[in-house]
């Protein structure tokens, strides 16, 4: 019995060791550009796809889809690892979701290699890989600008050797479209997202701005922005777990240094990302986002290899975490449908901080021999360790109360068809009908002097708002907000919201006035409404007094009265999605 069982243990072992010298054997085919250069070298796209479609085709673990185009041309792929069949029909709750995004800005190239190794792991078995995971990534998301490759456009980063460019096809930072959509990949983004309906979403870039020792950092959404359940578990545990197993791999990390021409050992503020980024767009359906941020100046092969390592052990959070992630999610729906009031906007809370033992250098300010003026540096012989306050705390200062539906007219397609395409759920008007609804009206707003992503954004919007009749068309759009997608619909309607459609110009056309008047037709209607209303008489005159510019100028006094009379066009200012409060 000894001897059986003796021979049973020699068994055992060479079986493994011919397992993990086949797993090893494995690996070494499939090898990636990265790894058969010398460190600082990062895969082309056609590299990218087909080392993707050749794993998948070998693999079937692996599998590999196209979705959507970009304004390439060319689709975005979705690669995804799953130890059984993956049906995107269910909502695969057994199974911790983790969505990844490469290449959003190409020259920041260190997750597109990153995931390409971690994906061949899993495949080989590496990586032994729960079976309640999948693990899906965008390959390359930025397609046009990987394919305008350079080496001259990262000023200042320290490798790769060459890169793609930041800009798109069209020249737009994706990661400032995902609200506005402007770009084909924003679309198709929209696609991959809600297919996979992630649990956590990672999002790989490489970080500007101070030096420090960190090679990496990186940018939790803002948690109190994220709020509620996930928000809880994004800040408590998901972001302090995650940064101990990093320091338990010995790859310390640290937020974002969110400084610019500034020593970040003062004292730094978390980076808020609104919904126009990429996290802060997966955060309306309370996803625990965060991006990786390795820094510029290290080592290209220590960026990636770290970008690597946090993906893997981001792995092993969610794995072993499903319940509690499910729940905080599943309770954030509830929390956020259950709720009368919605915070739109929100502020550095300048009376709350954490505190980080930050690893820096010491900064100093020298004579620039070019400019011959003041120039900030960072001393790498002087580095330090130092307690700083970290503000990642925000107030809300500005809320509204949830209504139960907006109402859409059907004019306004290009809202409806992004509802659409982020899977609002809508219902169509039936018939005619009259409705009450609160109106808004622009009462003041400013205007970016600078183009901004193709957009003259407005800010600092002012509304009144009132409760008025009004007579909808048959097939005008109703949207419920008792639904999933209650913080999209709400952040994007809303036009005092940070990044709503009223911000990105979507409404512009109710700003400018399409009818006018001749001062000298209107002039005896002027004096009609002047004789018959005493209210009005009284303040056109206080005006008058008071005020010289108008006093001498009979347009602006024909147009005041204009403005108030019933010829005055009714879409001018008065915004046109309405709100329905069955509540009150």
């Amino acid at each position: 019995m000894r001897l059986l069982t003796y021979f049973l243990l020699i068994t055992i072992v060479i079986s493994c060791q011919q397992s993990d010298k086949q797993i090893a054997e494995e690996i070494k085919d499939w090898q990636t550009p990265f790894e058969k250069g010398n460190g600082n070298q990062t895969a082309t796209y056609q590299e990218v796809i087909t080392f993707y479609k050749d794993l998948a085709s070998s693999y079937s673990t692996i599998e590999i889809e196209e979705i959507g185009l970009t304004d390439s041309g060319l689709p975005l792929h979705l690669i995804s690892f799953s130890k059984s069949n993956i049906d995107w029909k269910s909502v695969n709750e057994d199974k911790i979701k983790i969505l990844v995004n490469n290449g959003i800005h190409p020259g920041e190239s260190d997750g597109i290699d990153a995931t390409m190794m971690l994906m061949r792991d899993l495949a080989t078995g590496k990586i032994d890989a729960p079976d309640n995971l999948i693990f899906s990534a965008i390959a390359i998301y930025n397609v046009g600008g990987s394919l305008n490759r350079n080496s001259h456009t990262r000023t200042n980063q320290n490798g790769p050797e060459s890169y793609g460019f930041r800009g798109n096809a069209r020249n737009y930072d994706l990661n400032r479209d995902f609200i506005k959509a402007d770009s084909r990949n924003a679309q198709s983004f929209y696609q991959v997202y809600h297919k996979v309906n992630p649990d956590i979403f990672i999002d790989n870039h490489v970080s500007n701005g101070a030096d420090y020792q960190y090679t990496l950092t990186h940018l939790f959404t803002q948690h109190n922005k994220l709020g509620k359940s996930a928000g809880n578990y994004l800040y408590n545990h998901l972001q302090k777990d995650l940064e101990q197993r990093m320091q338990d791999r010995d790859h310390s990390m640290t937020p974002y240094v969110n400084v610019y021409g500034v020593s970040p050992e003062n004292g730094f503020s978390q980076f808020m990302d609104h919904p126009r980024y990429s996290t802060g767009y997966t955060t309306l359906w309370n996803t625990l986002g965060f991006m990786i941020e390795t820094h510029m100046l290290k080592p290209y092969k220590d960026r990636v290899l770290g970008t690597k390592a946090i993906m893997e052990e981001t792995i092993a959070l969610g794995t072993e975490n499903i319940n509690a992630i499910k729940a905080a999610r599943s309770s954030s729906f509830k929390e956020f449908n259950d709720a009368r009031y919605y915070a739109l906007n929100h502020i550095v809370d300048r009376d709350k901080a954490d505190t980080l033992l930050f690893k820096g250098y010491k900064a100093q300010r020298n004579i620039s021999e070019v400019t011959g003026q003041e120039l900030l540096t960072y001393d790498r012989n002087q580095p330090f360790e130092k307690n700083t306050p970290y503000y990642n705390h925000f107030i809300a200062t500005d809320s509204i109360k949830i209504p139960s539906f907006y109402v859409i007219p059907q004019g306004q397609w290009e809202i409806i068809e992004l509802m659409r395409m982020n899977n609002i759920q809508m219902e169509v008007l039936p018939k005619d009908s009259t409705i009450t609804v609160t109106q808004y009206r622009i009462e003041d707003f400013n205007t970016s002097s600078n183009a901004y992503e193709g957009h003259y954004p407005h800010s600092d919007v002012v509304l009144s708002k009132k409760n008025i009749e009004l007579r909808f068309r048959e097939s005008d759009i109703i949207i419920p907000t008792a639904q999933p997608g209650i913080r999209y619909i709400i952040e994007t309607l809303e036009p005092q919201g940070q990044d709503s459609f009223f911000k990105w110009n979507f409404f512009d056309t109710i700003l400018q006035q399409k009818e006018g008047f001749s001062s000298y037709v209107f002039e005896n209607t002027a004096k009609g409404m002047l004789s018959s209303n005493a209210n009005l008489k009284k303040e056109f005159d206080s005006i008058k007094k008071s005020n010289d510019n108008f006093a001498q100028s009979n347009y602006a006094q024909l147009k005041w009265l204009h403005d108030r009379s019933p010829n005055y066009e009714k879409a001018h200012l008065n915004y046109p999605i309405y709100k329905v409060h069955y509540n009150d």
